[in-house]
Order: C-alpha cells, then sequence, then structure tokens
C-alpha cells in the first residue's frame, strides 16, 4: 500500500508560518503526498512551491464552522481555484446537519460543486458532533448534491475521525465516493484503521511520521 499518496499533508493553523508552508510543501513532494492542505491565504505560495510535481493544492472553504452562507463558500472556492487551487475541502453548516434540513445542505454542496467546477470537491461533517443517523444522511445528501468525497472532521471541534464515523460514509456513500478521515490521525496504525474502515484519503499533519511508521 502506497500511503503516502492517500495523506494530505496538512497544516490550518491560524499562525501558520510562510517558512512553515514552504516546508510542508517540500515535504510533500520528497514523499509525494496526494496534496498539502492549506488556508486560502497560502494557496498562491503552495501553488508556487508545488508548480511542476506530482502533488495537488488542497484548501478549505467554510472553514472551520461552516457557518457561513453558501454563496460565501461557493465564492471562496471560486477565488482560491484562480489562485492555484485544485481540490477544495468545504465545510457543511452543522446547524442545518442537526436540523435534519438535508435539502439545505444538499443545496450549498451543489452551489459550491458549480463553483469547483471539475476540481476535486470534499465535504466535511463535523461527525463528533453529529449521530449515526445525521452522519448517513449528510452523507447521502453530498452525494446528490455531486460531492467527489465526504470527510469526517476540520479537526478544530471536540472530535477527530473515528473508525466508526467511516464506516457509516462509506456505506452511506457507496464505492464510487471518496472517503477522507482526517482529525487526530498520528500514526501508521491509525491511518491503516481508517483505511480498512473504506477511507480513500487521509488529511494529517504528520504525514512524514506515517509514512516513516514513527
Amino acid at each position: 500500500m502506497d500511503i503516502a499518496r492517500m495523506i494530505d499533508h496538512t497544516l490550518l493553523k491560524q499562525d501558520a508560518s510562510t517558512e512553515a508552508i514552504v516546508k510542508l510543501c517540500e515535504e510533500a513532494k520528497q514523499f509525494h503526498f496526494a496534496s498539502v492542505c492549506v488556508n486560502p491565504g497560502f494557496v498562491p505560495l503552495a501553488a508556487k512551491e508545488l508548480k511542476g510535481s506530482d502533488v495537488k493544492v488542497c484548501t478549505v472553504v467554510g472553514f472551520p464552522l461552516g457557518a457561513t452562507l453558501p454563496e460565501s463558500k461557493a465564492y471562496e472556492a471560486k477565488l482560491a481555484i484562480e489562485a492555484g487551487a485544485t481540490e477544495v475541502d468545504m465545510v457543511l453548516n452543522d446547524s442545518m446537519a442537526k436540523e435534519h434540513n438535508y435539502s439545505y445542505i444538499e443545496d450549498e454542496v451543489r452551489l459550491v460543486k458549480k463553483a469547483c467546477g471539475k476540481v476535486l470537491l470534499k465535504v466535511i461533517l463535523e461527525t463528533c458532533l453529529l449521530t449515526p443517523e445525521e452522519i448517513t444522511e449528510c452523507s447521502k445528501a453530498c452525494v446528490r448534491a455531486g460531492a467527489d468525497y465526504v470527510k469526517t472532521s476540520t479537526g478544530f471541534s471536540k472530535g477527530g475521525a473515528t473508525v466508526e464515523a467511516v464506516k457509516l460514509m462509506r456505506a452511506a456513500v457507496g464505492p464510487n465516493i471518496g472517503v477522507k478521515a482526517s482529525g487526530g490521525i498520528h500514526s501508521r496504525a491509525e491511518a491503516e484503521a481508517m483505511i480498512k474502515a473504506g477511507a480513500s484519503r487521509i488529511g494529517a499533519s504528520c504525514g512524514v511520521a506515517i509514512v516513516k511508521g514513527e
């Protein structure tokens, strides 16, 4: 298993430095990670550092709360893509998820996907806040709206990825939609457990340690 090609090498800290982003990109090129995942303000830098490599530039929109207007998320995605992003991870509106307003979620994901066009769209469910039924129904809404992936967590709430959430998401979306496990994955063993449960991408800030088995 080439686990490196399944990792989004991630740095989303509020105080991340330019130097740290450059290092992130260098590590991603060295280990051939799937992507680096950075905040939108660092997309131009990451695109410059990764030009000509096999590493994608991933960014986040509506992050980390998912509570902005759908139109804001769509416009943020559009600007990020124009700046060089080749994958987008959007946060869905968890308030609407808790209210079981799945039509709202479907509509906002569809709007952002329209802005993304052919650019890969992953939709973040804050699964630690949701019941199993809510995880399942949100995942199905994302599929109906055209999302390419569903994702477990922002890493900024009270919990991260779990094997149980990944299994629920995989069962909900079927075999042809991606599932990204993200949040609190620190070791190769943890990453492999998520992959066994159905994850096809891993979001982690310690991708190098995972690849090295540290």
